[in-house]
């Protein structure tokens, strides 16, 4: 049988291939990546999936889902995109097992400045404000605004301005 010589000096202090094998999986257990491809329909892993590039560039993790708020009879639908920074975090170090989490800023790409301002931003400038401090919401949609409703729609305030 061929014999592989694991000194300390060759393998930086790991001297077996179960203590390499363990300094591995620790490494995984999470690491910085961004979203390299997505499947939204799940057809190519049976589920909502993305790949992500890992930090270092050299791999690509296997079709990962990843973290939504609600996911049960209430879900939320808000996946992340190609070019986003997430998280990869692997159960005992095996990638092939991770969960991406999505919403680390990046690149001065964050969406506030205070504790107390909830915003969301989208793509085409419409934005989803609430001012805890000013108690104020805002709603400033770049198109059409469409609302259903199976029953009534009641409006109530000091004041309504229509077309000011």
């Amino acid at each position: 049988m061929l014999g592989v010589n694991r000194s300390d000096q060759q393998t930086s202090g790991v001297g077996s291939a179960e203590a390499t094998d363990h300094a591995r999986r620790l490494s995984n257990v999470a690491r910085y990546g961004t979203v390299a491809e997505a499947d939204y329909t799940g057809e190519t892993a049976g589920f909502p999936a993305i790949r992500v590039q890992l930090q270092d560039g050299e791999i690509l993790s296997d079709w990962v889902p990843w973290f939504t708020p609600r996911a049960g009879k209430d879900r939320v639908w808000d996946p992340p995109e190609v070019g986003e920074v997430v998280m990869l975090l692997a159960p005992s170090g095996e990638l092939a097992n991770g969960v991406a989490i999505p919403g680390l800023f990046s690149d001065g790409n964050a969406n506030g400045d205070r504790a107390g301002l909830q915003r969301r931003t989208f793509d085409d400038g419409t934005v989803v404000e609430y001012d805890r401090q000013g108690h104020k919401m805002l709603l400033d949609v770049k198109g059409d605004i469409e609302i259903r409703a199976t029953g009534n729609v009641k409006i109530i305030g000091a004041r309504i301005d229509l077309n000011p």
